[in-house]
């Protein structure tokens, strides 16, 4: 008797931790349908947290807890967009971008410097008009 006893005891406490990893795990998986500011974990909605603990202990899973949601508030409830169709643009645009911009800095790094510091008296300019003449005409002035 007794033994069994402490068998469904630890069995409740292993349970009850089970089930609170659960609620946890749901209330940050859905977002508080009053603001939308932030998941219901971390915005506090006790009325929200309530109502998934008790369908944890009716011995719901996670899925149909979220699909409950989904069907009252839309997908807008997710704080993680499903992967289907054009939510699918909110998972892939950041990585496109990513190596977008990973391909515009390596093209920028890969690209040649140009030395543009050059010695005015090594070389002459060519860009200057009538320049051999005019240093013909001051040959002859000195």
């Amino acid at each position: 008797m007794r033994y069994t006893f402490l068998l469904f005891f630890i069995s409740f406490i292993i349970a009850s931790d089970a089930n609170k990893d659960l609620v946890i795990e749901i209330e940050q998986s859905i977002m508080a349908p009053c603001c939308w500011s932030g998941t219901v974990y971390d915005h506090g909605n006790k009325e929200l947290e309530d109502e998934i603990s008790s369908m944890v202990h009716e011995g719901k899973n996670k899925q149909e807890i979220l699909d409950h949601y989904v069907k009252i508030y839309g997908e807008r409830i997710l704080a993680i967009p499903i992967a289907q169709g054009f939510n699918i643009m909110a998972w892939g645009a950041p990585v496109i971008i990513a190596i977008a911009a990973l391909m515009v800095l390596g093209l920028y790094l890969r690209r040649p410097v140009k030395n543009e510091q050059k010695s005015s008296l090594a070389t002459p300019d060519s860009s200057i008009p009538f320049d051999e003449e005019i240093e013909k005409e001051l040959k002859k002035l000195d």
